[in-house]
């Protein structure tokens, strides 16, 4: 008997769908982000649903059973995926003291001027500015040399730049080496110690993925260095909790602080379709000794990322 050309073509359309589907999902399940384009589809994983869904429609439509049982394996190995990754325990000590830390990527300095009364209106302690270049950091050095006496950068222009300021006293460290700033320094913060890392590798790009994978595993081994000092590792990461190279960052113990408080997918990229198709390369990593009560995605209209914002509690090691 003679297929029906509808029924050929939706076999066709399930079939490739699923295939493709199938190899960003088994670079997934061997923990590698493979070869272009796999890195740049993990960080949309989620999203994959919808493709997925579409190839079950059609196999279910055409009645191709083989097609209709592999749609239903990978959506469960997808849905198992939304799980969060990283599972570090939290600190057991009393609370030392509590701060508010805000990052942000202001996209070759022209979200500055919006960041500033962002920075006004909620007063982080610490914050993290990527890609701040020159007129960025005279900005936000000027209009807070007052509320953020410390400070610590790479003075560099375009998306080379890179800015922390903080309330509290900075000794400076020789950060992260990278294409883009990543400034490093230790904070006093009461009294004690915290490890500041702002975090800015090379983003995903075709001809460049071995390069942000190696950034990426630096930023891994700054974690891995001092397991002992608190830390916090914050800045547009340009990757997800679905990325092989960041979760070897989160393996040294550190945690999302966003899934602490319950946002772990929330989109901080691109930020004009955020609300409805974004993924969250932006992050603030904490060790064992925080925990964070609250995470908040901001709004910062001339960057094409959004700032975050989070809560957290430095306490003493159980």
């Amino acid at each position: 008997m003679t297929r029906h050309p509808g029924r050929r073509l939706g076999i066709w359309c399930a079939g490739l769908l699923l295939a493709g589907v199938g190899v960003v999902i088994g670079c997934r399940v061997a923990d590698t982000d493979g070869v272009t384009p796999v890195p740049q589809l993990l960080a949309f994983l989620p999203w994959l649903l919808v493709p997925t869904g579409f190839a079950l429609l059609c196999a279910l439509l055409t009645r191709w059973w083989p097609g209709l049982v592999c749609g239903a394996v990978v959506l469960g190995v997808l849905t198992w995926y939304l799980q969060p990754y990283d599972d570090t325990a939290g600190p057991g000590g009393r609370p030392l003291a509590t701060l508010r830390v805000l990052t942000s990527n202001v996209e070759f300095g022209r979200g500055t001027p919006a960041l500033v009364p962002r920075i006004r209106d909620r007063r982080p302690d610490i914050v993290f500015v990527e890609e701040c270049e020159f007129s960025c950091q005279a900005t936000l050095e000027g209009d807070f040399a007052t509320v953020y006496p410390y400070r610590q950068a790479v003075r560099a222009a375009g998306s080379h730049g890179s800015l922390i300021l903080s309330r509290y006293p900075l000794t400076p460290t020789a950060g992260v080496p990278g294409i883009m700033g990543m400034p490093g320094a230790v904070a006093d913060v009461h009294g004690h110690a915290v490890r500041l890392q702002l975090a800015h590798p090379m983003p995903p790009l075709p001809d460049q993925v071995g390069l942000w994978q190696r950034e990426l595993g630096r930023l891994s081994a700054f974690a891995a260095a001092d397991r002992r000092t608190p830390t916090i590792l914050a800045g547009d990461f340009n990757a997800t909790q679905d990325h092989a190279a960041f979760r070897r960052v989160l393996d040294t113990g550190l945690t999302d602080a966003a899934r602490l408080a319950g946002h772990d997918h929330t989109a901080s990229w691109p930020a004009r379709t955020a609300s409805v198709v974004g993924t969250q390369i932006d992050h603030v990593l904490l060790s064992p000794d925080f925990t964070a009560t609250d995470a908040r995605f901001l709004r910062v209209p001339g960057s094409d990322h959004r700032a975050l914002v989070v809560d957290v509690t430095l306490h003493r090691r159980g």
